[in-house]
């Protein structure tokens, strides 16, 4: 029965805060070449969990689907890039840890330079499962409530994280163009989240980081040849800030380092190329966030240099059985 004196909790301001990081934070990893949204690192909850569909539409003269950005010079490549997965967030040595799991998916199309020989082909299906671990390791401890969480402010905070992908997509060694890569492959990084300003929902700013390291396993059945790559050093920045409680945008950037790739020791070029986008971030509700993105490479004429550019849109829900209680309770 209803107690009609029971104290009320007011919901709707504080589970939209944490909804919106839940549902923008926990977005999983994509490959090095769709960057890392901004605010992927917020800290949430823990217990909260995520599923997103992010979708990518790229273009330009390197796999989307491969993070080591090889280039092949004279190609073009146009794909759409599908990623689905779950997010689940919670405590660790009193420290804020996620675990993630991410299947991209889609299609591929476009001209490929292999043996000395234009190729023309189109490739569709599953690319390489990823799994994510990433731990908290400066800054608040882990948010196990509702009053840690309404108290938390990121001031400045450090991540370490790891992903591997594993090599069990889609892969045909008669040709150059895959979904899956045919060997395995990671990442290890430390994600900053540094703010600036109030902590107070319409007002934040932050200031981000990503530097990581890709690490690469042999191909040794790449169109029956060997392809090796050397490890790719990737740098994310990101600016961003609240417009209203719902909306905020934010200015990337993103440096890509290394990665040289040779096939049977004959050598390809390394990467060092810089790329500029904008994101714009909705909290459509409680559980439901949205988020547009375009990123381009800049000042790449030469034949060696990276060009790619890409739009994404993501759709992540997310929930935490704390917040759906409270909402319950709001209902009585």
């Amino acid at each position: 029965m209803n107690d009609e004196n029971r104290p009320r909790i007011k919901v709707s301001g504080w589970s939209l805060a944490l909804a919106s990081v839940l549902a923008m934070g926990a977005l999983l990893t994509p490959p090095a070449s769709a960057q890392v949204p901004a605010r992927f690192y917020w800290k949430t909850l823990s217990g909260g969990s995520a599923v997103p569909l992010i979708v990518n539409s790229m273009s330009g003269n390197t796999n989307p689907f491969d993070p080591a950005l090889t280039v092949n010079s004279g190609a073009h490549f146009e794909g759409t890039l599908a990623l689905a997965g779950y997010a689940h967030t919670f405590s660790l040595f009193d420290r804020s840890t996620m675990v993630a799991v991410l299947l991209p998916m889609g299609r591929l199309s476009g001209e490929v330079i292999a043996n000395n020989q234009i190729v023309g082909q189109p490739a569709s299906g599953f690319g390489d499962p990823t799994l994510e671990f990433d731990i908290n390791v400066v800054g608040p401890g882990a948010q196990k409530n509702l009053v840690d969480a309404l108290r938390y402010e990121p001031k400045f905070s450090l991540d370490l994280i790891a992903d591997l992908a594993v090599p069990i997509g889609e892969y045909d060694s008669d040709q150059p163009l895959n979904l899956g890569q045919n060997r395995w492959y990671g990442r290890v990084g430390a994600p900053i989240v540094w703010q600036l300003g109030p902590w107070v929902p319409g007002r934040r700013t932050t200031l981000e980081f990503l530097p990581a390291v890709w690490l690469f396993g042999d191909n040794d059945d790449y169109v029956g040849q060997t392809l090796e790559t050397d490890p790719l050093v990737q740098l994310d920045a990101h600016l961003t800030r609240d417009f209203t409680e719902r909306l905020w945008g934010a200015v990337d950037g993103a440096w890509y380092t290394g990665g040289k790739a040779s096939v049977d020791g004959v050598d390809g070029e390394k990467l060092d190329n810089l790329a500029f986008g904008l994101t714009f971030g909705y909290q459509i509700n409680e559980n439901l966030g949205l988020t547009f993105g375009y990123k381009s490479t800049i000042s790449d004429s030469a034949p060696g240099d990276l060009r790619m550019d890409g739009f994404m849109v993501s759709l992540v829900s997310g929930w935490h059985p704390i917040i759906e209680g409270a909402r319950r309770l709001q209902k009585e």
